[in-house]
């Protein structure tokens, strides 16, 4: 479903993506980790086609992001770290707009907005003003955006960052709900949450990938937090209280 080969992306001298590769297949749940700076964020938006690479292949079903960027788009929904919301437009409008924006049919698109609502725990905030919504809320219509129009591959970006405890549980079984006959790339940095819903983890760090394995194989003689440290050269878990 998602094939990323030899990605590289430079910014002058900065080399932020150094020949990045992985896949994804269909209906799987990718965890895709690493510390702050080591490029996720760069290469999900290279994979949805907001920014360009500098080098190297991705396609999505079978559409290259670069020769069929439009093909990719309508197959692809994206809840970046700080959703794109527009404070002055209420919750009903803006997932309408974006809607329509997405490619969804005037007939169609009423049931898409109340499935989306429903799905993401909108129904009673779906009058309200963007601008006045909690941080959690907020999150929730970013993940509504993203589904507006039933994509085959969702890009999440910290989808859990803000919500409560319960919210957190809520999106944690709808993504699962959501996989199956999609694929999902999952950023996160809670590692919990990678063991609890993902099938496959790729680690980048320094721009490069590090680890690509499926999860069961990788956490059979250590936690994922251990291979997590070991990959990124940190110190484990058990060096850091032997030295404590």
């Amino acid at each position: 479903m998602i094939e990323v080969r030899n990605l590289t992306k430079r910014y002058g001298d900065l080399l932020a993506v150094d020949r990045v590769s992985f896949s994804a297949q269909k209906g799987e749940i990718v965890g895709f980790l690493g510390p702050n700076g080591a490029g996720k964020t760069t290469t999900m938006r290279i994979i949805t086609g907001f920014i360009p690479a500098t080098d190297g292949t991705v396609t999505v079903d079978n559409f290259d992001i670069f020769e069929q960027a439009h093909d990719v788009r309508k197959r692809t929904g994206y809840l970046p770290e700080n959703p794109p919301l527009y404070d002055d437009m209420t919750v009903n409008s803006y997932l309408e707009f974006v809607g329509r924006i997405k490619g969804v049919s005037r007939a169609a698109l009423p049931d898409a907005v109340d499935r989306a609502v429903q799905r993401c725990g909108l129904t009673e905030v779906r009058r309200r003003v963007l601008g006045h919504l909690s941080k959690g809320f907020r999150q929730r219509v970013g993940l509504a955006q993203a589904l507006i129009h039933e994509p085959a591959v969702l890009i999440l970006d910290e989808p859990t960052i803000g919500l409560d405890p319960r919210q957190i549980r809520e999106i944690r079984s709808l993504i699962t709900e959501l996989a199956g006959q999609r694929t999902v790339i999952l950023s996160t940095h809670i590692l919990q949450e990678v063991v609890q819903i993902c099938q496959k983890v790729v680690i980048i760090n320094e721009g490069r990938v590090v680890v690509e394995d499926q999860i069961e194989n990788l956490t059979r003689d250590m936690s994922l937090e251990e291979v997590f440290m070991r990959a990124i050269g940190g110190p484990s878990v058990a060096a850091e209280e032997a030295l404590a």
